[in-house]
């Protein structure tokens, strides 16, 4: 299809306003037709910008995954903490947009944002990380933390006692127990598995070490 000779709307407004109407109305409801009415234009007009809906749902994967902030901090042992904040970030950016979490399924972080993998293995090395640990960090992080956020944005919000819903406590007495006994939220949850793993991969590297020493 030709393009317009001149762009009628910007290649950011666009991206906002597919967030929005996925945000809104569902991201069955979003199509090129939709966000052209959305923006007042013609379909044709997106194509300045973008070759089709693939571009336009990837650039929206971009957005909401470059979304939160890179932390502040200073590399050194305690290098973990930089990736747990990195981490609750990314959770709270997926949260706000529940309605697009499933893009970031088909457009992956690491596809969509190497530079910032760049940025945190730069970190890393910077650290003192050796750097046979960095894929298994930078790879591990991103299974670990889309895949938990994912399943806490569709699943919708919940309170500590209903992180495992329609728990009987006649027939499942066991992990009602457990559930009364929680004390941690679901992003209290969250933060500590991240933390667990990087500590997990620590310990392991440093138990690694000794047997070879």
């Amino acid at each position: 299809m030709p393009r317009p000779s001149k762009p009628l709307i910007s290649r950011a407004s666009a991206v906002a306003a597919s967030i929005e109407i996925i945000d809104t109305e569902g991201l069955e409801a979003f199509s090129l037709p939709r966000l052209a009415k959305h923006l007042g234009v013609r379909a044709p007009s997106l194509y300045h910008h973008f070759s089709d809906k693939s571009e336009i749902l990837s650039a929206v994967a971009r957005q909401i995954a470059g979304a939160g902030s890179i932390p502040r901090r200073k590399p050194g042992p305690d290098w973990p903490e930089y990736f747990v904040s990195i981490a609750l970030n990314f959770r709270q950016s997926i949260l706000r947009h529940r309605n697009a979490a499933p893009i970031l399924l088909q457009y992956l972080p690491r596809d969509l944002l190497i530079g910032t993998y760049e940025e945190t293995a730069r970190f890393l090395e910077a650290s003192g990380v050796p750097a046979r640990m960095h894929v298994q960090i930078l790879d591990g992080m991103e299974r670990l933390s889309l895949g938990a956020a994912l399943t806490e944005a569709m699943r919708g919000p919940s309170t500590r006692s209903t992180i495992f819903p329609n728990v009987d406590p006649e027939s499942q007495p066991t992990l009602a127990h457990a559930l009364a006994e929680n004390e941690l939220t679901s992003k209290k949850l969250y933060e500590e598995m991240v933390r667990s793993f990087l500590y997990g991969v620590m310990r392991d590297e440093a138990d690694a070490t000794a047997r070879s020493a």
